[in-house]
Formats: structure tokens, C-alpha cells, sequence
């Protein structure tokens, strides 16, 4: 059975949308919901049919002003206006005319996580998506974030080529968003342990790399908040059980394109390519010894990453030194995905 969902991930850095065809099929679906909510199951196919990203900077300040501002929850907007449209286009709602089509619960989930979760005005932040949207947006827990985004990271690995080639469970799969980063220890059958910690891309940068390039003291600043946060990641989840790293979102995705030496972002390329540890060190290095325009003119660079991606790379960085992986798994799968599976009855 076929089943249509858009998913909306809306973090502290960027707001992404996920419209696909999902198929399942209940002989074969056996959905097994213990309090990771994983699934013990067959592997049935979703298929995008748009998948987008804007870059909002929902989190602009939050780390210092502990609100959403005025200018950021309009940049958001603007983009979920967007995708109310695009999401009319696909006809996975009758039309109702402006910004409030009825979306049913059960086909559309839009998720909000570190930003809005640390932010006093979280309230008209909801009342503004429900204005454009219709539905309310979920202000997830760490916890919850941590296991929608192994669910779409890890999901469609089973049975591939990448297992025997020896990227194999058990998984840790890392989320390095622009306000914290996710660590999730799993395997076939869900998630074991997960912690989410206070450590991003944007909360990084904002707090400690200033200069243009950053200072070395402001980078050995960054280091020692990173390296504190992983030794509380490590204090909850086993990392050494771990056998392969598998790695998301936009700053694992952007190393990853320049470790291949890609003239233009490529996402089927970078999605389940491996970059070793010897080379991201490398790169997160160059990085942080650039200025804003050099990282600029990287090929793969999206604009909105150009001011954040020093501190994302030196963050994957820290997590391959200290934990001891030899490469990371690069998955342009996440957490979007994971919620368009949560769709599926």
C-alpha cells in the first residue's frame, strides 16, 4: 500500500521539507514499537517526490538571548509558505485556498527541535506555523530528534552492499545540527541508547569563532566546549560498541563534497560516500584557517552554511579523534526521512 506523507524538519539552522511515496505492505510489515519506536521489518521503497531545504536561521541569537527573533521567525515562514504551496501542488490535500489547506494528522508532520525547544517565545512560534500550515509544529525532545534521525539514517541500510563491504552494525549515527548534536547507538532492532547534547554549528560559531578566520584561541575555546559535550555523550552511550559512524546533516554532507572534490553539490554523490578520518581533520583544519570569502567560493558550499561549516566540521572532527573511527559513513538520510516514516500506519 502506498502512502503519501510530507514530512517538515525545522531546526536551528535550516527548515526542510520531505513530500514521498512511502509503500508498505501489513503481511509483510511487522511493526514491532518498543520505547525506541523501532520497526523489526522488511525494507519496503520511499520515494521522494520533493525534498527541499532552506537555509532560516531560526536560531540566530537564541544561545544569547534565549528568544526567536523577529526577523528569524519571518525568514521561517517565508520558507513554510513555500512549502504549504508545494505541498498543495502534490495534491496530497484538497485545496482550500491560501495557507490552510485541511492537512489530515496522519499525512503531515512537521517537527521543530533545538531552537524552539530552548527559545522563551516558543509559543508564537507555534501559533505562526498553525497560521501558514494548519497544524501545530511538535517540539520534540533530544531524545525523540535522536531517534527519527537512526530511523532514517539506518533504515534502508539493511541488505546493502555497504554491510559487507564493512559498514555494518551496531551504528552510531551523529547529527550535527546547528544547535546540538545527536549521538544514536542501534542496530536491526532500534535504537539501544541515544543522548543529545549542546553543541551545533550555529551555538558553536556564535559562541566562541568571531574572527575572519577564527583566532587559534577561539578554535582551542571551541574544542574544549566540544570535547566536554562528547565526554557527556560517551558517559550515556557506548560508543565503543559502536562499528561503523555514520554521519548527517548539512556540515557532514558539505565535507563530504569537498573530501570527493565535486565542482558542484551533488547529493547522489555524497549520500553513502566515506570520507576517512585523516581527511576530515584535514578539511575541518583548511576551514577554520579561511576567511569568510574563501569558504565562499568552496563549489559545494551552500551560501547559508558559509559562516557555520568551520565549526560543523571541527565538531565531526572531535567526534572521529576522540572516539577512535577511522571514517564516517555520509548519509544524506535523516531525520526528515525518519519522520516520514513515522507516518506509516
Amino acid at each position: 500500500m502506498t502512502h503519501r506523507v510530507a514530512a517538515i524538519d525545522c531546526g536551528t539552522n535550516s527548515i526542510r521539507l520531505l513530500i514521498a511515496d512511502l509503500e508498505s505492505n501489513s503481511d509483510d510489515l511487522e511493526r514491532s514499537r518498543g520505547s525506541s519506536g523501532a520497526a523489526r521489518a522488511s525494507r519496503p521503497p520511499l520515494t521522494d517526490l520533493s525534498r527541499e531545504m532552506r537555509i532560516v536561521r531560526l536560531g540566530e541569537g537564541v544561545d544569547r538571548t534565549g528568544r526567536l527573533s523577529a526577523a528569524a521567525l519571518d525568514r521561517t515562514m517565508t520558507a513554510l509558505r513555500e512549502y504549504a504551496d508545494l505541498i498543495a501542488e502534490t495534491k496530497l490535500f484538497p485545496s482550500m485556498g491560501g495557507y490552510r489547506p485541511p492537512f489530515p494528522l496522519e499525512a503531515i508532520r512537521m517537527v521543530a527541535t533545538s531552537a524552539t525547544r530552548d527559545a522563551e517565545n516558543s509559543q508564537e512560534f507555534t501559533d505562526r506555523v498553525v497560521e501558514v500550515l494548519g497544524v501545530p509544529p511538535e517540539v520534540i525532545s533530544g531524545d525523540e530528534e535522536a531517534r527519527l534521525s537512526f530511523t532514517g539514517a539506518t533504515r534502508e541500510l539493511a541488505g546493502t552492499p555497504l554491510v559487507a563491504e564493512g559498514a555494518g552494525p551496531p551504528y552510531l549515527v551523529t547529527d550535527i545540527g546547528g544547535g546540538s548534536t545527536e549521538f544514536i547507538l542501534g542496530g536491526a532492532e532500534g535504537v539501544d541508547s541515544e543522548r543529545s547534547v549542546n553543541i551545533g554549528c550555529v551555538r558553536m560559531t556564535e559562541r566562541h569563532l568571531h574572527g575572519d578566520p577564527p583566532l587559534d584561541h577561539e578554535v582551542a575555546d571551541t574544542v574544549a566546549d566540544i570535547d566536554a559535550a562528547l565526554a557527556l555523550a560517551a558517559a550515556t552511550v557506548p560508543v565503543d560498541k559502536a562499528s561503523t559512524l555514520v554521519g548527517l546533516a548539512g556540515s557532514v554532507t558539505t565535507v563530504a563534497g569537498i573530501a570527493l572534490g565535486l565542482d558542484h553539490y551533488d547529493s547522489d554523490r555524497i549520500h553513502h560516500s566515506r570520507v576517512s578520518a585523516a581527511r576530515v581533520h584535514e578539511i575541518a583544519t583548511e576551514l577554520l584557517a579561511m576567511t569568510r570569502a574563501e569558504r565562499a567560493a568552496i563549489p559545494v558550499m551552500h551560501p547559508g552554511r558559509v559562516d557555520v561549516i568551520g565549526a560543523g566540521a571541527l565538531i565531526l572532527d572531535r567526534i572521529m579523534t576522540r572516539f577512535g573511527f577511522a571514517e564516517v559513513l555520509v548519509s544524506e538520510h535523516d531525520i526528515l526521512d525518519g519522520i516520514a516514516w513515522s507516518l506509516v500506519p
